[in-house]
This record gives structure tokens, C-alpha cells and sequence, in this order.
């Protein structure tokens, strides 16, 4: 039996954001809104009080057939529902199953449509700017060669802060935006977390005439006001929510299942039900394709170490997934270490998090000992959310990834070594893999190459840096 806690995290929460018009009764009725502020909302299942590590909700027959596959199967690779060995699936009301069989349908014919994927690759090239440059770090690998007595990897970036937007979520954004239109789709709705999500998204419906609707925290709406700016000048709505982008993905979802007909829900992010993970990260895989091109070019072999910061796992992910067969290329994923891990004040999923069901699937979760979500914090909005990849959580079970953490100060240290050293601001999200070189680089040989994800762009991170460095360092 799987030793675990479950929880039935739904896609609702307990935001004090008021939109909820519309909702299909079926879909309302298993929905229902805890009154406490430090509770997420559950699908009714007639939980117990106390969830022991052992316990297994029976919500219906499919759900515990699922979950014994999985674990007699834990080696297994990823299958049709969704599943990466145990993780994944697609938990979810009956309502929402149809509709998510739809998404995955159209999905499906999209990958195989030659007009659509050479529709893809034109918006690609042409509006997001890709391919993005791989781009040796010469100055960032001398200052650790320095420190290591001569010797040292070669250090590469890849610079998806360079792609349309300033991040890599415009690969997705775009992809999915064609789909929705492909669906008939007049409408679109999503979440944001620092708002480049939100911006690739605004971007894409605008570029083929969809409204736009985005749901950001408001403590980050004040934080990232320059990027709620952008998007409400590319034609979207920006609505705001209490709490942190968990609460935000939660009502952007409530939003869609009110309309589901006529908008379509755009993820940004490697979690929720099948096929929602499953399609970011195809999306986002274009990111590794071109790196493993690029490597080739450059020194004709393969990168021998890939770095990443892991929020949700996006980024991450389209790094990783055209090297998941190299045995041979290690793959560092870098959470957000917060404050510490002993302060309890991170984001550090898969360090310390333990498996149960939340936003749709089976994943990591940071959750306490009755099975409810702990609040997670990071200095980088973009990776503050209490879950991950069910594929992330996969690969760190089957040791094929490895997951570290950087505090908020090492990430901050990072950016400001990055912008003295290459003159590139990294977004404070991938200064969290940056970071890691500190405790990296001595470990691996010298003249090994390594690629860190620069996933994004740091110009909306510089007032954070700033006030935090002007109060806790000088520069």
C-alpha cells in the first residue's frame, strides 16, 4: 500500500476573489469552500479527521485501481492516462473528465497535424524570436575556475530570457492559444505567478484575436506592477486574488469551469490533471531540442551537466526531457530554499514535501500532518507554490533527477553575480539554479560543460533586489 497522505486538493480555494458565476450544478455540487484562511477547498469525499500515512480514500472504483497499478509499476514509463509511474492522473469530477478528454483529443491531433505544427514553428521563429542562444558564460566560469585553483566546467546559459516576452512561457502560451483556437474556443483564462506567464499568454490572444482573462495574487499584482501594466496593454483582464499563486491557479479554474463551452483554461504550469502537465512539457521541450543542436554545433558532444530551477517544473522540464535516455547527462533541479529549510518558510517540494493529490494529480506536496497544504514562500513568485511536476515527482523516485535548494539571499547573490560578471539580469527564478554553482562546480571536472535554463529575464525582479540588498547588503 502506498505509504502516503492524500489529499483532495480542488480547484477552488479559499480566496476571498468573489467570481464564481456560472458553474454547471454537477461540478459545483463536488465543490465546497473551507472558511478557514490556511485551508485549501476539497472534492467531498468523506474524508477522516486525521489522514494516517496509510490511507488510501476510496473515491471511486477507477481511483484505486489506478493507484494499485501504479504502484506494482513504479519503473514504468509515462502511459496514455497520464501517469508517470505512480504520479499524475487525472482526479477530477466526472464533469471535468469529459472536458479534459476533449483537451487531450485535440491534443493529440494538434502533435500529429502538419499544418499545425508548421503554423507552430512559423510563431515560434518569426514572433517569439527563437531559436534562443546558447551562450558561454566565459566570465562566470573563469570567476569559478578561480576559486578552484585553475580549474572548472565551461559554463553555458541558455537564454530563454531572450524568447518574446522575457521567459520561456511563451513557447507554451503559444501552442496552447492556437489549440484553444483550434477548439473554437473565443476566450481564454489563466493564472500567473510574477505575471510572464500572464504576459506570453496576454501576447498569444492577442496575436490571434482571443480575449484574455488573468488571475495573479494581489500581493504580487503590487510587487510586478510593470507587468500588469504590459498585460492589460496587450487586451487582457487582469483580476487579483488574496493569497499566492496556488489561490490564483484555484480561481482561474473555477472561472473556466463556469464557461468551459465557450473559453479555454491555458496552463502555464507542469501540474494539474492529464493532459495538462503533459502538454506544457511538449511545449516546452523545444528548450532542450534546441540545446542538444546547439551542443553539438559548439563542442560537438552533449552538455554534461543540465541545471534548473524548479517551481512547478515548466522550465525544468523543457530542459530535461530530450536527455531523460542520456544516462550519462546529469539533471539538477534547484528548489526554492525560502529562508531555510529548517525555518519552514521554502518552496522545497520535492526536499521535503510528501506524495498526495492536489490541483488534479498525484505529486509532491508540502502538506502538514492532517494532510493540509502548507503555505510555501520564496523571494521568486514564479516558484512559490506548494506542488510539482507529477513527472518531476518521477524522476526524483526513480533517482533519474537530482534536487537541491537555494536560499532567497544565495539567489539573490546569484543575480548580482550574473549581471556584474555577463551583464544578463536573471530573473530571480533562475537565479535559484545559478545559485547552486557555488557547491556545484567543484565537483565536476574541469573543462565539463554545463547548462543552466536562464529561464527568465531579471529587469521586473531589479526594485526586489534592490530593497533586500539595500537593507541586508550593500552591493
Amino acid at each position: 500500500m502506498m505509504t502516503c497522505k492524500l489529499q483532495l486538493g480542488a480547484f477552488a480555494s479559499s480566496s476571498n476573489h468573489s467570481r464564481q458565476q456560472g458553474a454547471p450544478n454537477k461540478v459545483r455540487s463536488c465543490l465546497m469552500v473551507a472558511t478557514d484562511d490556511h485551508q485549501d477547498t476539497f472534492f467531498k469525499t468523506n474524508l477522516p479527521t486525521k489522514l494516517a500515512k496509510t490511507y488510501v480514500p476510496t473515491i471511486k472504483p477507477l481511483l484505486e485501481k489506478e493507484l494499485q497499478e501504479s504502484n506494482n509499476n513504479t519503473d514504468a514509463p509515462i502511459i496514455n492516462s497520464g501517469k508517470f509511474g505512480r504520479f499524475g492522473g487525472k482526479f477530477v469530477p466526472e464533469t471535468l473528465v469529459v472536458c479534459l478528454s476533449q483537451l487531450e483529443a485535440e491534443f493529440n491531433k494538434a502533435l500529429h497535424d502538419e499544418a499545425f505544427k508548421a503554423e507552430l514553428a512559423e510563431a515560434l521563429k518569426d514572433f517569439a524570436g527563437r531559436e534562443t542562444p546558447l551562450y558561454y558564460a566565459r566570465r562566470l566560469s573563469e570567476y569559478y575556475k578561480m576559486n578552484n585553483n585553475g580549474k572548472g566546467p565551461d559554463i553555458y546559459l541558455k537564454r530563454e530570457d531572450l524568447n518574446h516576452g522575457g521567459s520561456h512561457k511563451m513557447n507554451n502560451a503559444l501552442a496552447q492559444a492556437m489549440i484553444a483556437k483550434r477548439m473554437g474556443r473565443k476566450s481564454v483564462v489563466t493564472a500567473t505567478a510574477a505575471g510572464q506567464h500572464g504576459i506570453a499568454t496576454a501576447a498569444a490572444c492577442a496575436k490571434l484575436g482571443l480575449e484574455c482573462t488573468v488571475f495573479m495574487a494581489a500581493k504580487e499584482m503590487e510587487k510586478e506592477s510593470s507587468n500588469v501594466q504590459l498585460m492589460k496593454l496587450l487586451g487582457a483582464k487582469v483580476e487579483g486574488v488574496n493569497g499566492s499563486f496556488k489561490d490564483a491557479a484555484s480561481e482561474a479554474f473555477r472561472c473556466w469551469v463556469g464557461e468551459m463551452e465557450n473559453s479555454y483554461h491555458l496552463t502555464g504550469s507542469a501540474v494539474g490533471p492529464h493532459p495538462c502537465p503533459t502538454m506544457v512539457r511538449e511545449f516546452q521541450s523545444v528548450i532542450g531540442r534546441e540545446t542538444r543542436k546547439q551542443a553539438l554545433e559548439k563542442w560537438g558532444g552533449k552538455p554534461d551537466v543540465l541545471v534548473a530551477c524548479v517551481g512547478t517544473g515548466s522550465n525544468a522540464l523543457g530542459l530535461f526531457h530530450e536527455f531523460l535516455e542520456d544516462k550519462d547527462v546529469r539533471l539538477i533541479g534547484v528548489e526554492a530554499g525560502g529562508c531555510g529549510l529548517e525555518s519552514g518558510r521554502h518552496s522545497s517540494t520535492l526536499a521535503t514535501g510528501e506524495v498526495g493529490v492536489y490541483h488534479g494529480a498525484l505529486s509532491y506536496l508540502l502538506q502538514d500532518q492532517d494532510g493540509q497544504i502548507i503555505g510555501p514562500h520564496s523571494i521568486a513568485p514564479g516558484m512559490e507554490y506548494p506542488g510539482v511536476s507529477p513527472e518531476l515527482s518521477y524522476l526524483k523516485e526513480t533517482g533519474r533527477a537530482e534536487f537541491c535548494v537555494a536560499t532567497d539571499q544565495e539567489a539573490l547573490d546569484a543575480y548580482e553575480r550574473l549581471c556584474k560578471l555577463e551583464g544578463i539580469f536573471p530573473s530571480l527564478e533562475a537565479a535559484h539554479a545559478l545559485a547552486i554553482l557555488d557547491n556545484l562546480v567543484p565537483t565536476l571536472c574541469d573543462g565539463s560543460k554545463v547548462v543552466v535554463n536562464c529561464s527568465g529575464c531579471g529587469d521586473k525582479d531589479a526594485a526586489v533586489v534592490f530593497d533586500r540588498k539595500l537593507f541586508h547588503g550593500k552591493f
